[in-house]
């Protein structure tokens, strides 16, 4: 696989400065075209040690425009980061729209050692790969484009690379005992770097082998292949920009009742929750007492095993989010909770894949994030408002599964739930709310609207619960009707998910 980056390319001094003005010229005013485009860039570059990995992310910021060019270049994990699921870090570094990321080793650096040294076999090292694929694909899919360096060199050159540096006294500090080590190591680094690059190069994400012996070689080889893929990508995306505007024409509004014609199944998921269960007073005070009761303690315990636990609240406008949860935090230290109401999203979340602003704010271990509205928004009302196209939102469920299942796999406990009333309840309270002064304003326009869409969400609740209820991270569909009921009937398995948690030997 590496014999072709193995061949002495080389690049006179004269011939280099001749390309470079012309090359550099093209790279700005490629990106200042991408700007404006609704997509960022994303540059990894990986490889031998000595092969100019680190070279060449100085080389392309001082080619282009460095305001637009964010750099990363990714090391151990920190205590923070470890006690979050493995991807938080590269999340949160991930590029905005119409930027550039310049990732060093970034997520192939574990993979790539733990099997060099022997701590994982094939089958953990292609686990590992097969959560690569998917979380490049997750991006790519948003329209990120990403570029791929694999930047190599013979046992022979990398030797005398690394002795090279060696004697420049401005040089010398790069080489480390652990590079010599991973010198005497070479094989076994090439085989596993081999099975990754083989893995892992896709149509999405494809990689790019270049030699990396001559520092002028590879800085033309790589600019002139992002400039090729840049340039390729804009160009097809103004294209689409272009039919896009062509076919747009004005839509007629549609009616309610249009709307509501929307095509169900002949039984959908939230026919079978029963809505008329209730409690008594008497028999909620002494339940609420009792679950709070335990729940506190049960967290102290997941605190002090650093179980950290994640809540995801959907369902129907005034179906009691806001009450259930506030019986919950009732019961939990204020200090360790946090609780996010998810609204549309700002400008900066909207430069981002819909998924950034929510892996952002994940705590770190030990803690408790409740999520009033979460990523289900995408499939709930990004698809029924259309904000999201079918595209978009069909390929979500296998997004948020991944995500969920990221989330359960690091140690977490999470648990969804979904607030059910009927549309006669809903009008009800929202009737309650307007004649109310002091819960007129949890009412709003946007409120009635959705309700007039009552079918369209109800079947998009549907598909939702069918495709992302998992044994990972099921759904738990609460009844709604009575609010005593409902509070008590989340605060009851909560209780018991987390006493099982603790109760598990994982």
């Amino acid at each position: 696989m590496f014999e072709t980056a193995e061949l002495g390319h080389r690049i006179t001094k004269k011939e280099f400065r001749a390309r470079v003005p012309a090359l550099r010229e093209a790279l700005l005013v490629a990106q200042g075209r991408l700007r404006k485009a609704p997509f960022p860039v994303v540059i990894l570059f990986a490889g031998v040690d000595g092969a100019g990995k680190g070279s060449m992310v100085n080389v392309l910021a001082n080619w282009m425009d460095p305001h637009y060019i964010l750099t990363r270049p990714l090391g151990e994990p920190s205590p923070e980061e470890s006690e979050r699921p493995r991807y938080w870090r590269y999340w949160l570094d991930l590029p905005p729209k119409g930027h550039i990321g310049l990732f060093l080793s970034a997520w192939y650096h574990e993979p790539l050692l733990d099997h060099a040294y022997g701590k994982t076999s094939l089958e953990q090292l292609d686990s590992q790969l097969e959560d690569v694929v998917a979380f490049e694909k997750t991006l790519a899919d948003d329209g990120a484009l990403i570029l791929k360096f694999w930047m190599h060199l013979g046992m022979a050159q990398q030797e005398k690379r690394l002795r090279t540096l060696q004697k420049d006294p401005l040089q010398k500090w790069r080489v480390t005992k652990r590079d010599w080590k991973h010198w005497k190591m070479y094989d076994d680094f090439v085989r596993s770097a081999e099975r990754i690059l083989m893995r892992t190069g896709t149509g999405d994400a494809p990689w790019h082998i270049v030699e990396g012996m001559d520092a002028n070689y590879r800085s033309i080889r790589v600019g002139e292949l992002i400039l090729e893929a840049l340039e390729r990508r804009l160009d097809e995306q103004e294209t689409l920009d272009k039919v896009g505007r062509e076919l747009e024409a004005p839509e007629e509004p549609q009616e309610p009742s249009s709307v509501n014609a929307v095509e169900t199944p002949p039984m959908r998921v939230l026919d079978r929750v029963d809505l008329s269960s209730k409690l008594t007073k008497g028999e909620y005070r002494r339940r609420l007492t009792e679950y709070q009761a335990t729940l506190s303690r049960l967290h102290r315990e997941a605190r002090s095993r650093d179980k950290s636990i994640v809540m995801v609240f959907e369902g129907w406008d005034a179906a009691g989010k806001g009450g259930a949860i506030k019986r919950l935090v009732a019961a939990l230290d204020a200090r360790s909770v946090r609780i996010l109401a998810t609204a549309a999203p700002t400008d900066e979340e909207n430069s981002q894949h819909y998924l950034w602003r929510f892996w952002r704010h994940l705590s770190r271990v030990g803690r408790v994030t409740i999520f009033d509205r979460s990523w289900y928004g995408r499939v709930l009302v990004e698809r029924v408002e259309g904000f999201a196209t079918e595209k978009q939102w069909r390929r979500a469920y296998a997004e948020i599964n991944y995500f969920e299942r990221q989330l359960v796999e690091h140690g977490i406990i999470l648990l969804k739930f979904w607030m059910h009333i009927s549309k006669q309840e809903q009008l009800r309270r929202f009737d309650e709310r307007e004649k109310t002064t002091y819960k007129r304003w949890k009412l709003s326009d946007e409120d009635w609207r959705n309700r007039e869409r009552w079918n369209a969400y109800e079947l998009a609740v549907h598909d939702m619960v069918e495709r992302t209820s998992t044994t990972l991270a099921p759904w738990h569909l609460i009844a709604g009707e009575e609010k005593r009921f409902a509070r008590i009937e989340v605060l009851r398995i909560v209780v018991e998910k987390l006493k099982a948690a603790l109760e598990s030997k994982g």
